[in-house]
């Protein structure tokens, strides 16, 4: 179990070490210069060759690369170009009201299409895996954009039970916010789900008509006890790489919802960064996302780890 474990760490550390790098350079090819966009195209060329400097734009892009990477570490992600705030604290502001909506997003997703991918894997080919089918493939179809604009128009306009925006700033608390998260989250768990429903379905079927629940069912164990000791451990393996892809993919949906509701989240910093040229947000920004998605692999494979034994006793079997 133990090699099994630092394989998977050693993979992750290796893919945040390959992100970061990948970021630092996608950042630093974006055109334009960004001494230029801070100071304005009037300009002098010695205020512009001042600020570079100030901003050690003119050293080395490696050397650039090293002291991100140094300070990253440390949690110092270096100082906003537009606010001239520390970088960390304004993006950790964002985060935690973007966390809120993560969160409600993946228990309402989860939790709701697990349930219903079993329950259609159970009832295959009947009315239940009919409708749970067609929900989740018209999910799958319509970008989470469409589905927000949606929901604002029953939930917010037709019928005025949340606001459609939200007027607060980042530094709004959890009270203000609350009644503004349930419809961009609905949004994200409506797509999000549809993935994980198709797989849950299809593990299920594949599951139920093995060998070994075969033989459990003649043994005259009851359905309940087939489902829950025997299938559903087996039926979560695959998808729980799906959860952990639609949970790392969160971090760009987000940004799309958060935008369409004005909701004070990383999204909408992530817009507006790119749009002022603010590279240390940007580069912040990116590399958090790159955390997520490997956190959320790294995850996937321990939880098939817990559920498979052939995983854990793989060691000790050589």
């Amino acid at each position: 179990m133990f090699p099994f474990i630092a394989r998977r760490v050693a993979a992750a550390v290796g893919t945040l070490l390959l992100s970061s790098a990948l970021v630092f350079l996608a950042v630093q090819a974006l055109p334009g210069d960004v001494a230029t966009q801070i100071l304005g195209k009037d300009a002098t060329p010695d205020a512009v060759a001042a600020l570079r400097e100030k901003l050690k734009l003119d050293r080395p892009a490696w050397e650039r690369y090293v002291d991100w990477v140094q300070g990253a570490l440390h949690g110092d992600f270096g100082t906003s170009l537009v606010s001239g705030k520390a970088v960390g604290g304004e993006v950790s502001l964002y985060l935690g009201n973007s966390a809120v909506i993560a969160l409600v997003t993946v228990l309402f997703a989860v939790t709701g299409s697990l349930l219903l991918g079993i329950l259609a894997g159970l009832y295959r080919d009947r009315w239940p895996d009919h409708v749970i089918s067609t929900v989740s493939l018209v999910g799958m179809s319509v970008p989470e954009f469409v589905v927000a604009t949606v929901l604002v128009l029953c939930f917010s306009v037709a019928l005025p039970v949340f606001p459609a925006v939200v007027l607060y700033g980042p530094e709004a608390s959890v009270g203000q916010l609350l009644p503004a998260v349930w419809l961009p989250s609905l949004a994200l768990a409506v797509v999000m789900a549809a993935y994980i429903v198709r797989m849950a379905r299809t593990s299920v079927i594949d599951v139920m008509a093995s060998e070994y629940v075969t033989t459990a069912r003649l043994k005259g164990l009851s359905t309940w006890r087939v489902v829950t000791r025997h299938a559903l451990p087996s039926a979560l393996l695959p998808t729980l790489h799906v959860i952990a892809l639609n949970v790392a993919w969160l971090a760009g949906g987000v940004a799309v919802v958060e935008n369409v509701f004005n909701y004070p989240g990383i999204g909408k910093l992530m817009l507006s960064s790119v749009q002022n040229r603010d590279l240390p947000v940007i580069q912040a920004i990116a590399l958090i996302s790159a955390v997520v998605y490997v956190v959320c692999n790294l995850a996937a494979d321990l939880g098939a780890m817990a559920l498979n034994p052939k995983l854990r006793t793989r060691g000790r079997t050589r």
